[in-house]
């Protein structure tokens, strides 16, 4: 069987994933039995095509790096939008043979458009694979529902820790264990500075630093203001503690205005100050918060290099997790929706 991919954004973690896709397409087939090609696209700015059977995505990639317009490709047609677009092809492609692999930028706010595009999928009869952080921070309960009820997969695990297995080692490798609490470094913008920072590098000279090596975007606001690290608390504890957050309802600490001499002053205490994401059960309540914390030596999150991530889980019957992410970056992100997909194509074989 081979499986159709719409791809829905197609920014630099979807060009990385489909430039990945030909040479691992021997190791997804026998991985899964599956095979798999592009047979759409949906952009905000150089619109929405479908191919009959399929399209090349790296040469569409080249043509709108150089400023073309998707329904030039040949062998393609334009759709309206992307929700036709998404319908459009869930008609034409087998049952359950369908991917919409979402990838737009995140609203951390209310999670659109990304909720409506995972909501579409699963409502045409697609699985849905994303690295959105948004629609698990702002709407995971509901559109796990809705995954269930239309029997498709709604996989996300680009969301944290880039490629570095969070929700599918929990979802896969422990079964009937209790997640009680968590807390980590999620975010690389923020780490990065704070490690640059205790070498005598001021706020502004680091983060000049981190968008010159393109680690920090062009607006750092999500990131030092705390925006993209709640965001992460909030999809994390909706999925493996069980709440019901958003960002908003995360208590939030960033790093603006965080001097260098207070950075240097943990440092010479034998501390190291970091920006901590955590999440935990309180009075059956799901508490999250993003801050500031000292951390000790014994501390293993205090021992990341610069451009790691870590998250430490607590368990009922396993005990204490560390999961550490030495390098992120475009490549494991891209990665990540390559394991979801292998993950839904699993599934398919396992109830065909």
């Amino acid at each position: 069987m081979t499986l159709r991919l719409v791809l829905v954004g197609f920014g630099n973690v979807a060009r990385r994933f489909v430039e990945l896709l030909p040479g691992l397409a021997p190791r997804f087939l026998d991985e899964s039995g599956f095979e798999c090609r592009v047979v759409g696209i949906a952009t905000r700015r150089h619109g929405c095509v479908l191919a009959s059977e399929r399209l090349d995505p790296v040469a569409a990639a080249a043509h709108v790096a150089a400023g073309g317009a998707l329904s030039d490709l040949d062998g393609t047609r334009a759709c309206g939008d992307v929700f036709s677009l998404i319908d459009v092809a869930a008609r034409e492609a087998p049952q359950g043979a369908l991917v919409v692999v979402e990838t737009t930028t995140l609203d951390v706010v209310s999670g659109e458009p990304a909720v409506s595009h995972v909501r579409a999928g699963l409502a045409a009869g697609a699985h849905v694979i994303t690295a959105n952080k948004g629609p698990v921070a702002c709407a995971y309960h509901a559109l796990r529902a809705e995954a269930l009820r239309a029997g498709r997969c709604f996989f996300f695990e680009g969301a944290v820790l880039d490629g570095i297995p969070v929700f599918n080692l929990v979802r896969e490798t422990l079964p009937a264990v209790e997640i009680t609490s968590f807390r980590g470094i999620v975010n690389s913008t923020t780490h990065h500075i704070l490690t640059q920072m205790e070498s005598g590098r001021t706020f502004d000279e680091a983060l000049v630093d981190m968008q010159r090596a393109g680690i920090a975007e062009a607006d750092p606001s999500l990131d030092v203001e705390g925006w993209d690290a709640a965001a992460k608390v909030a999809a994390l504890s909706n999925v493996l503690l069980g709440g019901r957050l958003t960002p908003r309802a995360v208590e939030r600490q960033g790093i603006v205005g965080v001097s260098r001499e207070r950075v240097l002053d943990a440092r010479d205490r034998g501390l190291r100050l970091r920006l901590v994401a955590s999440g935990w059960k309180e009075d059956g309540l799901v508490r999250g918060r993003v801050a500031l914390e000292e951390l000790s030596a014994t501390d293993p999150l205090a021992h990341l290099g610069p451009e790691g991530n870590a998250l430490a889980l607590e368990t009922d019957l396993a005990g204490g997790i560390l999961i550490e992410e030495r390098l992120g970056g475009l490549t494991q992100t891209a990665y990540a929706l390559v394991s979801d997909l292998v993950a839904v194509a699993r599934r398919t074989s396992a109830e065909r």
